[in-house]
């Protein structure tokens, strides 16, 4: 039908004249006329759409209204919206694919190819039916077809048992990156430091994934974080690793909270915690649960001799046929990744001398303890003291994770590196300031040290026996906002500060008292006290708040490997320090200057000159911001005992960080997220043993 008559026909039935339309379609009258009548036969589009507008045309009426002027009405394009947790989670899968693609190549794990994992069907007693766990599939595989057998199973929920070194942690790896291509994003979390009865599950992964990616503490669209919002939406697929490494007498209640979800899952562990778990409690419900198989002779003859141009495997794997103590050790991809390491990538080793020990246990230390003279050569001697205290501090500390803040809390370290370093900084301030070095400055150094640390090292024992101290998540940054923790940081500052300066007005007296013949201390000192508490509770005071206001999350390229963790917070730390200095000394200075003025206008004896109030000025600044940044921030601590105290003392080495990375690259540790671990929990008990 023309276009002409149609338009008539449904302006007619709308009952409007030819001008109601124009006007109604914001259009000019003769256009309507000139359609009308076929004087006008090609029709703008946007026209078209007004008239169809305004005539309040149905779906089909439009289109073949559109259609009669030859055109097609082109679909209305709705504006993208922007989903902040679905550009988080496609930021999250690309760290977290880069990430164990470093690593998995770190271990050599397809260098020539990699070792044959594979699995059978766990007992029916370590899995839930199958009525729960959603329909009956072929469990049986091996280490390609890990997503293949994960996806088979209709509760997304399985369990891969394994002894040590079986292979469970090469089999994870796998398993993400296999599966980081689509849907929720596959993260490995090390169930080692949960404990479930002070944290539940999804607020731990929280907690995990802003420790190794700080970007995703930003808060979330619907309050909360970024990183509580993707574990609630689901776009988190926890793979849990080391369920047998949780602390002991944990497994049950671990299990029990386990089952409080249905969150789509992968669980690591050894068969006998995990059994004994189920045996005090329940199965994983809906979970599917399968036993990594031990390595075969064909296994062992298919890869060792790919692994060197040596021909020297032959008779190793002429005496692991005839079975015996060699053929039960290696069964293991540890086991036989450490023979790969020693003999194979080493020169002038001879895996023949395997042949020489009869019992399995001897020949696992034999393999434990050669691992490292094999990485390092000459330099074994020299670090495998340093690994043995590492591997001792996290017994003690009841982990597997290498974290860079947690390498020591003691109050009295810190104090006495507090009260060397301000002690220090004050007599350079003074001597500069002053130009010239004076037995009451040495003495004032001495004391002001002495006090400072006292205090410190008190305010660092009583942060940290509530809360360990943690990595700083911020940035500063400009963001206009005054909050509650603004305010509440304000009110801390004024309340230390205030301690702080009554006793820099007291340790001062005494310095002049006890260097200054005819000095008397009169009341006159507890004016000097009043003062520097008030003037440095309100300088602490303006800048705790200043800070508290412009801190503000990291951004998403903030990387959370362990180094770019702790150059992120040594830059928060340093910015701290480049606000809080001047910023606390212009306002000490100009605060004495004025108060110094005002007693002398109520005619009180001041021996405060400008430059007085300038290294008051000083001293309070650099001796507080230091105070604070050593005692009371993890970077500070990280200084305080990993730079300083743990070398001095020959525990650890000088270069901490650079250790740990050769460690790294060397094989001996490998990363998760922002912290270290030790390639198997196996080398940890070892060196463990060794102190």
């Amino acid at each position: 039908m023309a276009f002409g008559v149609l338009l008539r026909q449904w302006r007619q039935r709308a009952g409007l004249s030819q001008e109601a339309l124009a006007q109604r379609a914001a259009v000019g009258i003769r256009t309507v006329r000139g359609l009308e009548t076929g004087e006008r036969t090609d029709p703008r589009m946007g026209t078209v759409r007004s008239l169809a507008d305004a005539l309040e045309l149905t779906g089909a009426e439009r289109a073949e209204l559109f259609a009669a002027a030859g055109r097609d009405e082109p679909l209305p394009v709705e504006p993208a919206r922007f989903d902040p947790l679905a550009e988080a989670a496609e930021t999250l899968r690309a760290a977290v694919e880069a990430r164990w693609r470093r690593e998995e190549e770190q271990r050599q794990i397809h260098d020539p190819v990699p070792l044959p994992v594979t699995w059978d069907p766990a007992p029916a007693d370590l899995q839930d039916s199958w009525l729960n766990i959603g329909g009956e599939v072929e469990l049986s595989g091996r280490l390609d077809q890990i997503v293949e057998t994960y996806r088979g199973i209709g509760s997304r929920r399985l369990v891969v048992l394994g002894r040590a070194g079986s292979g469970k942690t090469v089999l994870t790896t796998r398993f993400v990156l296999d599966l980081a291509g689509d849907g929720p994003v596959p993260v490995i979390f090390g169930l080692g430091s949960w404990h479930p009865e002070r944290a539940g599950l999804r607020d731990w992964m929280a907690e995990q994934l802003i420790r190794d990616h700080p970007f995703l503490g930003a808060p979330g669209p619907s309050g909360g974080t970024v990183a509580a919002a993707l574990v609630d939406a689901q776009r988190v697929l926890p793979v849990l690793d080391g369920f047998d490494e949780i602390a002991a007498g944990l497994h049950r209640p671990a299990l029990n909270a386990l089952n409080t979800t249905t969150l789509p899952l992968l669980l690591t562990s050894r068969v006998d915690e995990y059994r004994d778990a189920v045996e005090g409690t329940d199965v994983l419900t809906s979970a599917a649960a399968v036993v990594l198989n031990d390595l075969t002779c064909d296994d062992l003859a298919d890869y060792l001799p790919r692994t060197t141009r040596k021909k020297v495997w032959t008779p190793v794997l002429d005496e692991v046929r005839n079975g015996g103590a060699l053929a039960k050790v290696l069964t293991t991809p540890l086991m036989v990744a450490l023979a790969r390491r020693i003999y194979s990538d080493t020169p002038d080793h001879d895996p023949s001398e395997l042949l020489g020990f009869h019992d399995a246990d001897e020949i696992e230390r034999h393999l434990l303890s050669s691992f490292v003279p094999a990485v390092y050569g000459s330099y074994a001697d020299r670090v495998q003291p340093w690994l043995g205290y590492l591997a001792d501090h996290l017994t003690k500390l009841g982990t597997h994770n290498i974290a860079w803040w947690q390498f020591g809390t003691s109050s009295k370290v810190t104090g006495l590196g507090i009260g060397t370093t301000v002690g220090v900084a004050d007599f350079v301030v003074e001597a500069v300031v002053l130009g010239a070095l004076t037995v009451r400055g040495v003495l004032f150094a001495v004391m002001i040290g002495l006090v400072t640390g006292l205090l410190f090292g008190l305010a660092h024992w009583w942060v940290v026996r509530a809360a360990p101290l943690e990595p700083v998540r911020t940035r500063l940054r400009l963001r206009g906002r005054v909050g509650p923790s603004v305010w509440w940081r304000g009110l801390v500052g004024l309340a230390f500060g205030g301690a702080a300066g009554s006793a820099y007005g007291l340790v001062r007296a005494v310095a002049f008292w006890l260097v200054t013949p005819g000095y008397e201390m009169t009341w006159g000192v507890l004016v000097d006290i009043g003062v520097f508490g008030l003037v440095f509770g309100i300088g602490a005071g303006v800048v705790f708040g200043l800070v508290a206001a412009l801190e503000a999350p990291l951004d998403v390229r903030s990387a959370g490997s362990p180094g770019d963790l702790i150059e992120a917070n040594r830059r928060h730390v340093l910015g701290l320090m480049a606000l809080f200095v001047p910023v606390f000394a212009v306002f000490v200075a100009a605060s004495t200057g004025l108060v110094a003025g005002g007693l002398m206008a109520l005619r009180f004896e001041v021996s405060w000159g400008p430059a007085t109030a300038l290294v008051i000025g000083l001293v309070g600044g650099i001796v507080g911001g230091l105070s604070y940044v050593l005692s009371l921030t993890a970077w500070g601590q990280w200084v305080v005992f990993a730079r300083v105290w743990l070398p001095l003392t020959g525990r650890l080495p000088w270069r901490l960080s650079e250790f740990l990375d050769d460690a790294y690259r060397r094989g001996v540790l490998r990363r998760a997220g922002a912290v270290y671990q030790f390639r198997h929990a196996r080398l940890q008990e070892y060196f463990a043993r060794l102190r």
